[in-house]
């Protein structure tokens, strides 16, 4: 079995990819570093928990394995989403495109981040109105993903795991369709949702902007004034 690297070995390493001798500097990378970590790790288990499930393993026994109850590994790995019926065309089109996001950064996983980069490609659609009207632009989001987790080579294809956030981010949009009275989950509830998690990518980045959920639900308001269902 390949071993997993050192606590030396990581140290090195974020040394190595810093800009600078600096602490904070150093601190910043080894921030990256472990949100790379992190967002790889969650769609490694949501992989082999999906695997179990899908050979017939109940969530007793994949909890067990997990050491974790069974509540706790329900509530991170299920994988049961929103029927899609209540998604419109555009916001279906935007989690399709979130995988083909991922394969272009060479990503193994689909994450909020690609979540959030999918939203600029569908022509049209409320969220990406709502980001032009904050001054936020796909190129910008782009830097700041790549800040945080680096780019490989694109991947040639073939189904990708959702992470744990990033499946979360499908029931936040229903609750905050439900919370603006919709009867039906837009581009513009799939934005709001990406703020389910403080610490997603997807967040974070949206913060880095200078932005916030308060702020892009109050021009998601505005802009519903004057338009329909995205």
């Amino acid at each position: 079995m390949t071993p997993s690297p050192t606590l030396q070995e990581l140290i090195k390493e974020v040394k190595g990819d810093a800009s600078g001798d600096e602490a904070l500097v150093q601190l910043s990378q080894a921030s990256k570093t472990v949100n790379d970590l992190e967002q790889v790790g969650d769609a490694l288990l949501g992989h082999f928990v999906n695997q179990c499930r899908q050979s017939g393993h109940s969530w007793s026994e994949i909890s067990r394995a997990l050491g974790v109850s069974k509540q706790a590994a329900h509530k991170r790995f299920t994988s049961d989403p929103p029927t899609f019926e209540r998604f419109t065309e555009r916001a279906q089109s935007v989690l399709i495109n979130s995988e083909s996001e991922a394969h272009r950064l060479g990503h193994g996983f689909v994450g909020t981040e690609h979540i959030l980069l999918a939203l600029f490609d569908v022509p049209g659609g409320l969220a990406m109105r709502v980001l032009d009207e904050v001054g936020i632009s796909k190129s910008m989001v782009e830097e700041q993903v790549l800040a945080l987790i680096k780019r490989t080579s694109a991947s040639e294809g073939g189904c990708l795991p959702f992470t744990p956030r990033a499946k979360s981010v499908l029931s936040e949009s229903v609750a905050v369709a439900l919370d603006l009275g919709h009867n039906y989950i837009g581009t513009e509830h799939l934005l709001l949702g990406l703020f389910v998690d403080e610490n997603s990518v997807a967040a974070k980045v949206l913060q880095q902007l200078g932005t916030s959920q308060a702020v892009l639900r109050d021009r998601t308001v505005e802009l519903l004034a004057g338009h329909g269902e995205d």
